[in-house]
């Protein structure tokens, strides 16, 4: 199944309301809006895909709890970036006193900032080189660090917020550099 593209009449914007409402109705999907107000859908990944993501969060997850570091999101956390895209990475940190006042009282609204870190993983059906755009997007629109997992060639893309991209290979140790300080990762527990 490959993603539907769903394209919305330049007379007529999805709301973020009427976004959160799609996604309300069609749990088994996910929705990403982009900047030009196109919407995309997202199947669901397969086993190893999602196995993937999970670990890569998890992994996120257990290093920035125990050094108090921010708050960690998962794949179907929405965050509105300044070109009103609406994105959901794979995984996603938020370093501690970024996150807007009160953004954990409201479970309908999309969270309005760029998470300091991102985790994509491309499962079967994404195409790399729409991942890489997505990348290049968050980077320009205030992420500091990504890292685009890409399990199908053995390596990952780190994503800098200089503009850097650089390349490692299966038997890499990745890190959170200053981002999400101490954080490594053998790149092949994700791969």
């Amino acid at each position: 199944m490959n993603s539907e593209k769903i394209t919305v009449q330049s007379l007529y914007t999805v709301t973020d309301e009427e976004l959160m409402l799609m996604s309300s109705q069609n749990p088994e999907l996910r929705f990403e809006r982009n900047a030009n107000g196109t919407l995309e859908t997202m199947p669901p990944t397969a086993g190893i895909s999602g196995n993937r993501e999970i670990k890569a969060g998890a992994y996120l997850f257990n290093w920035v709890e125990s050094q108090e570091l921010g708050e960690v999101f998962g794949s179907s956390t929405g965050f509105k970036l300044a070109n009103t895209a609406v994105r959901a990475p794979d995984a996603a940190f938020v370093a501690k006193g970024r996150l807007p006042e009160g953004w954990d009282q409201q479970e309908d609204k999309f969270i309005n900032l760029a998470p300091n870190f991102v985790i994509e993983i491309p499962s079967k059906n994404d195409s790399l080189a729409k991942l890489k755009a997505k990348m290049e997007e968050y980077i320009a629109k205030g992420v500091q660090l990504g890292w685009l997992i890409d399990s199908k060639n053995q390596q990952a893309l780190v994503y800098r917020r200089d503009g850097s991209i650089t390349q490692y290979l299966a038997t890499a140790i990745l890190s959170g550099e200053d981002v999400v300080p101490g954080l490594m990762l053998p790149l092949k527990k994700l791969l």
